[in-house]
This record gives structure tokens, C-alpha cells and sequence, in this order.
């Protein structure tokens, strides 16, 4: 699909010259950057509700398994 969009002209130099020091079509910078930027906007997402869950309140291991962690890391030769 074509597009057309505004871009200051130092970041379109840049991108000009790395493109071509990549090798690649500058439509193909473009289309990987954007791909890239979305995908950590996506992790950054998930990351977001993820804290929303577990950052509210403390959760406290199990005394039991802590016991029995500590158990097992006695025998641990370190």
C-alpha cells in the first residue's frame, strides 16, 4: 500500500543513508522500523497489564514452599 507522510528532514536523511548502508529499499526501512516499534508497543502492552495485575498487591510465596525451597538449596553444593 503506498502512503504518504510528513518526516523531518534530518530523520529522513538518516534513514536515506541507512538504508542504503543496509541495502535496503527505504520503503522496506520504513516497513520493518514501523513492524519493530509496534512489536515493543505490544510486549510494552502485555508488560503494562501484567503490572496492572500483579503490581496492586504483594504476593507472598507460601510459607510451606518457602520451606521447602530452603530445604532444598541446604543440599545445593554452591
Amino acid at each position: 500500500m503506498k502512503v504518504a507522510v510528513s518526516i523531518p528532514d534530518p530523520v529522513f536523511d538518516q534513514a536515506d543513508r541507512l538504508a542504503r548502508d543496509l541495502k535496503v529499499s527505504r520503503s522496506q526501512l520504513y516497513a520493518d522500523a514501523l513492524a519493530a516499534f509496534m512489536s515493543e508497543r505490544g510486549a510494552a502492552a502485555v508488560r503494562e497489564k501484567l503490572d496492572a495485575v500483579y503490581g496492586v498487591e504483594p504476593a507472598p510465596l507460601d510459607p510451606a514452599l518457602v520451606r521447602a525451597q530452603s530445604r532444598s538449596l541446604a543440599d545445593e553444593a554452591w
